[in-house]
């Protein structure tokens, strides 16, 4: 891996799991809320809380604000970053986005243990196959937390092993994380491997425009994640997904 995310890596298993959270009430479904957009021709993005584009942490009703502008700006759900080392991201804003506004929440962090998948309620979490992790095991843990895992992929290989771990929701990632690259060309390849599997795909880095957006689309993406192009003006989504 690139060796900024080898050092994102050893940051957070020095940063080892928090106390567990208690998981009370239901699971938000992603795909529902994604088929729900697309039948009112909206395209369904997951709308990304990335504090590092803006340098700083956010404070709590600032997360809140990006929150409910997401929602009313028809977002399929909101991607929250809890990394605190270099994206200045916490489990606090997960919290806070989830009881902001009515729409699935994605945790997005490096997990690479059972533990740390009970730090905090969220509708789904990211699970990355080229961290050599467990994958059967941690998508099935996963869910019995409540969560659904949005297993991510960058090669065929890792598309192979999530599609063995039983993983219902893939995200192929355009961004080579070990380079830090990115090719919207990856979701093209990588699109086709799982379209016969029933699963619910999610093209991740490098949509900036609507042309980006409809690009993936085409390609077979069932949503978007986009993070970069909303932070500084959460209402471009609107030209994204209508």
């Amino acid at each position: 891996m690139h060796p900024l995310i080898e050092g994102l890596l050893k940051a957070s298993r020095e940063r080892g799991p928090g106390p567990a959270a208690l998981q009370t009430d239901e699971s938000r479904d992603l795909i529902g809320s994604a088929k729900s957009l697309r039948a009112q021709g909206i395209l369904p993005v997951i709308a990304e809380i990335k504090p590092r584009i803006l340098g700083r942490p956010l404070r709590p009703e600032e997360v809140a604000e990006y929150a409910r502008t997401y929602e009313s700006c028809g977002a399929c759900a909101i991607s929250v970053l809890t990394e605190p080392t270099h994206f200045l991201g916490s489990i606090d804003s997960l919290r806070i986005a989830r009881e902001a506004s009515q729409l699935p929440v994605l945790r997005k962090d490096f997990i690479f243990n059972e533990s740390q998948l009970a730090e905090a309620k969220a509708d789904l979490i990211l699970l990355i196959a080229e961290m050599g992790i467990d994958l059967k095991t941690m998508v099935q843990k996963a869910r019995s937390l409540g969560m659904e895992p949005l297993v991510e992929v960058h090669t065929p290989q890792e598309m192979d092993l999530a599609l063995q771990s039983g993983a219902k929701i893939i995200g192929i990632n355009n961004r080579n994380l070990m380079t830090l690259q990115v090719d919207l060309g990856t979701f093209e390849r990588l699109a086709p491997l799982a379209r016969e599997q029933g699963v619910f795909l999610v093209a991740e880095s490098g949509v900036h425009s609507r042309e980006d957006a409809l690009r993936m689309a085409r390609a077979g993406a069932d949503a978007l994640l986009v993070g970069t192009a909303l932070m500084e003006r959460p209402e471009t989504l609107l030209r994204l997904n209508h």
